[in-house]
């Protein structure tokens, strides 16, 4: 990762899956938040759960997260960034220290018995919490890298993405009546900062827009409301060192806003940290 992005919740003591850990697989069936009033994407506007939009919405991730647009080679990626979340891996940046990567760990020894990074399982407990290596070095990365061949890990990869980050994220989205671009918003926020309530977290960081602006399912227009969470998105990164660099809203999705892209149609061009990203 060239540029390394810690995307843990606002500072130690606040890990992103707090709230995570105590609402575990209800996360799935319950909406993040309020949803009255919610109103559909205008009609024949894709949403970003659309096939094509999501794979759209992986790669601008994979750009901020990764430096790179090729996402699926994320699935072996692991290092210590040093952001006090112990190891960052996989394709959403799993953390050993705040209990995502516990939980992926998990379903792949359900769905594959005896795999080769079962027998972490017990340091992975020991570990959540906390940025210790104890049990996991020296062969855990190693192993890693050999599980990501493996097409059941990768698609648990893709599943707890999806439990944990994007489906949540996207129906919050659909339920303020945003369209694809909002969503991604959505999505990008709570990867970096967690779901929290608090002030960073990605409710934090909603409930702050709201004091500014109303989405549409409010009868609020779609663009202040965005440019209001994209504010509050900015003063949250800026509360941690780690996540000062706003690019990736500066530089990338405050430029599909000003273009009125709220379809997040391509062609796409951006930067994130200097560097410049297209997808035709």
């Amino acid at each position: 990762m060239a540029h390394p992005n810690p995307r843990a919740a606002a500072g130690p003591g606040t890990p992103r899956r707090t709230v995570l850990a105590l609402l575990g697989a209800a996360l799935a069936a319950v909406p993040l938040l309020d949803t009255a009033g919610a109103v559909a994407a205008p009609a024949g506007a894709p949403n970003l759960d659309d096939p094509a939009k999501k794979e759209i919405a992986m790669r601008l991730v994979s750009s901020a997260e990764n430096s790179s647009l090729d996402w699926k080679a994320q699935y072996k990626y692991i290092e210590d960034i040093g952001d006090g979340r112990g190891y960052t891996a996989g394709i959403i940046g799993f953390c050993s220290g705040t209990g995502d990567m516990l939980d992926l760990v998990q379903l792949y020894a359900g769905r594959e018995s005896g795999n080769v990074l079962a027998k972490y399982l017990p340091a992975l407990r020991r570990v959540n919490g906390t940025d210790s290596h104890a049990g996991l070095d020296p062969d855990f990365p190693k192993d890693w890298r050999t599980a990501a061949k493996d097409a059941v890990f990768q698609q648990a990869q893709n599943d707890e993405r999806d439990r944990v980050y994007f489906g949540p994220a996207v129906a919050q989205g659909k339920a303020d009546g945003l369209r694809a671009l909002g969503q991604f918003a959505y999505y990008d926020a709570i990867v970096m900062h967690g779901d929290g309530d608090d002030a960073t977290g990605f409710r934090g960081i909603r409930k702050r827009a709201l004091r500014t602006a109303k989405p549409p399912a409010q009868g609020g227009d779609e663009t202040a409301y965005l440019n209001a969470f994209l504010d509050a998105r900015v003063w949250a990164m800026k509360q941690e060192e780690a996540h000062s660099d706003t690019s990736r809203v500066d530089t990338e999705q405050r430029v599909f806003l000003r273009a009125g892209n709220l379809d997040l149609n391509t062609p796409l061009d951006w930067k994130v940290y200097g560097d410049p990203y297209h997808i035709g």
